[in-house]
């Protein structure tokens, strides 16, 4: 297939989650050719629904989704469902998108909102349980495990933070030192203060009835009653596709930990690759659902600016033209015009 019969877009979208999806209608509303190409793996599937997100509350993730496809086609925008494997900057400008299977499609900017891979601590069953009774944000799931008796295993030096935390929505917590280090004097005593209870063992699996957590095994078989755990796993930004166009990940660190890896960014999105931005997780690790729509938005905002100044550019440039190939051919249709009529 040549260049010229690669269909082209302003905008290709790789990632067609909220953050995606929020570009994509910002973009389509502007007017501009939008493409989304979304796998499939939405990192919330396992969840039942999307908290906190201000008239949304409650709603199951793939309606969500399926909402927001068909308002960004409602705008004349498409979505796709594919695996995009490659982009690669044209040297006429833009980039060519290559996806799995071979296919291609070009465009005049990307925004990649890929998201994140939740890391999780190599316990048995914990995988299984993700996003049901195995947590990770309070403020998605607190509530609906309040007063619950909660588990916190411990995977680093932020897990003392974390249990206190989790208190908020019970009076039952237990936080599992697992593989972290003993907190200190000072961490124990805010802990004891607070009633959150220290477990020493490593945790070995998860006991579970009926399809719901009922407790927490530990290395010597002792089993400790539980009916939700939380644990922080590694953020790990899904970042091939930026890799290969020169951009690297940088780690998040917090409490001098690091937790995860994202791509840096300005506050619209844009990259050190220019005509290219994220949003979303794959940028900011700890956004929710909502604030990753507003990502989205932003830099969709920010991309139909920066179409905009380049287009504005190129049309300045053609008005200061001696002669655009339009006025030639007007003046040439004009001097042979008069000739045959003997002027």
């Amino acid at each position: 297939m040549t260049a010229e019969e690669v269909q082209r877009y302003d905008v290709v979208v790789v990632g067609g989650g909220a953050a995606g999806l929020s570009g994509a209608l910002t973009l389509a509303r502007a007017r501009r050719s939008v493409l989304v190409i979304d796998g499939g793996r939405p990192r919330n599937a396992p969840a039942a629904q999307v908290h906190t997100y201000l008239a949304r509350e409650g709603t199951p993730p793939s309606e969500l989704l399926a909402t927001g496809r068909a308002e960004v086609a409602g705008y004349g925008g498409e979505v796709v469902k594919g695996h995009v494997v490659a982009a690669e900057r044209q040297d006429a400008g833009g980039f060519l998108v290559v996806l799995e299977g071979g296919s291609t499609v070009a465009a005049d900017r990307l925004l990649v909102t890929t998201g994140l891979v939740d890391e999780l601590p190599q316990v048995p069953g914990l995988a299984e349980r993700w996003g049901r009774d195995v947590l990770h944000c309070p403020y998605c799931h607190g509530w609906e495990v309040r007063d619950e008796p909660i588990g916190v295993i411990a995977t680093g030096p932020m897990a003392v933070h974390q249990a206190l935390l989790w208190r908020q929505w019970s009076k039952d917590v237990i936080l599992f030192l697992h593989t972290a280090p003993a907190p200190t004097d000072d961490e124990r005593e805010r802990l004891a203060a607070r009633d959150v209870a220290v477990v020493e063992g490593q945790v070995t699996g998860l006991e579970v009835e009926d399809d719901r957590l009922t407790g927490v095994r530990l290395a010597g078989g002792r089993v400790v009653s539980r009916r939700a755990l939380a644990t922080t796993p590694r953020f790990t930004a899904r970042a091939e596709l930026l890799t290969g166009l020169g951009l690297e990940t940088t780690d998040q660190e917090m409490g001098g930990h690091v937790i995860g890896s994202y791509i840096a960014a300005d506050p619209s999105g844009a990259t050190g690759v220019p005509g290219v931005w994220v949003a979303g997780n794959v940028a900011n690790l700890m956004d929710q659902v909502i604030g990753s729509a507003a990502a989205g938005v932003r830099a969709g905002a920010a991309i139909n600016a920066d179409l905009i100044a380049e287009e504005t550019r190129r049309a300045v440039a053609a008005r200061r033209a001696p002669f655009s190939a339009a006025m030639e051919r007007e003046v040439c249709e004009a001097v042979l015009g008069d000739r045959r009529h003997g002027l």
